[in-house]
């Protein structure tokens, strides 16, 4: 599977105390992205009125217990440490996301 073939939506986003946002994601489709891949890769996002914003994700949070492709395959969630990009909206809730390498 392609990483840009995931799409994934915010269920829950909050602010990292030491910076950055921390995204809890749902896969919306059938394959899950692979971790190696995701580790530094750039997300798309596209808010709810078309709004679109960037960000590089920086590791992940270990909230939920220690993250595999496996728990990522079986659950369909994850949580993932971004930095966003230039300025705009935060990403949110119902949120669209979706890896660009």
């Amino acid at each position: 599977m392609q990483l840009e073939e995931a799409v994934m939506k915010v269920i829950d986003a909050m602010n990292h105390p030491h910076g950055g946002r921390i995204l809890r994601l749902r896969l919306e489709g059938e394959e899950a992205p692979r971790m190696k891949a995701l580790k530094g890769a750039r997300l798309r996002a596209i808010g709810p009125r078309g709004e679109e914003r960037t960000a590089k994700v920086l590791g992940f949070p270990l909230m939920q217990g220690k993250l595999s492709d496996r728990r990522i395959r079986e659950t369909g969630r994850l949580d993932l440490h971004v930095e966003e990009e230039g300025e705009g909206e935060p990403i949110t809730l119902t949120w669209r996301v979706n890896p660009t390498g």
